[in-house]
């Protein structure tokens, strides 16, 4: 699964807007309004770098209300569910399902 975070700016009073059809584009999982010098967070999963490249390129990148976009590729996931779940496992709780598999 390819990973990534693209911040985005948009065009003012268009935040809701902008959020609210990125949530239907198909490989962005998430989508969050955010402080900071970028309006928008839009978490997108994929299984190809060519889907990653439609979705931003094309999906988000058209998206009217956007002003700026910057993508930022994820290498490796660290998750709190993630790792209780592998200390349960490692500590001996025989109802806990293993490690998750390496991204």
């Amino acid at each position: 699964m390819i990973t990534a975070l693209v911040m985005i700016g948009c065009e003012v009073g268009k935040v809701n807007e902008v959020a609210e059809a990125l949530v239907e584009v198909d490989g962005v999982a998430e989508v969050y309004s955010i402080s900071g010098p970028h309006d928008i967070m839009a978490l997108v999963r994929v299984k190809e770098y060519d889907a990653l490249a439609a979705v931003v390129s094309e999906r988000i990148g058209q998206t009217k209300g956007i002003r700026t976009t910057e993508t930022h590729m994820a290498f490796r996931c660290y998750s709190k569910h993630d790792m209780e779940r592998m200390w349960a496992f490692h500590l001996g709780d025989e109802s806990a399902p293993g490690p998750a598999p390496t991204r």
